[in-house]
């Protein structure tokens, strides 16, 4: 009986997944050295102009391409350990 309270409980913990990393210390760690402007190409964090629309997409789109790499963004964004709902919420803090 344990275990099927404990199986339960993980499993609804699973739908409540958040970022688990702080979207600014990721960015300043991964993102920043293309995304505050020295990659023309790249959307500068809070530039409304260039991420809208990008985020016409859908999230699930940048987090696809996030994940696989686009046009001159490498794989992950070289964000290694992020997971979609970190790279969710670092999109999310670069487009405001």
């Amino acid at each position: 009986m344990k275990k099927a309270i404990c199986l339960a409980f993980a499993l609804l913990s699973l739908g409540s997944v958040q970022a688990a990393q702080d979207p600014q210390a990721v960015f300043n760690r991964s993102c920043g050295m293309c995304h505050n402007g020295q990659l023309p190409t790249a959307p500068k964090k809070g530039d409304a102009a260039a991420w809208t629309p990008r985020l016409a997409a859908g999230m699930d789109t940048l987090v696809k391409h996030v994940t696989e790499g686009f046009n001159a963004m490498p794989a992950r964004g070289l964000c290694m350990d992020c997971s979609a709902e970190d790279y969710k919420a670092v999109i999310t803090w670069m487009s405001k």
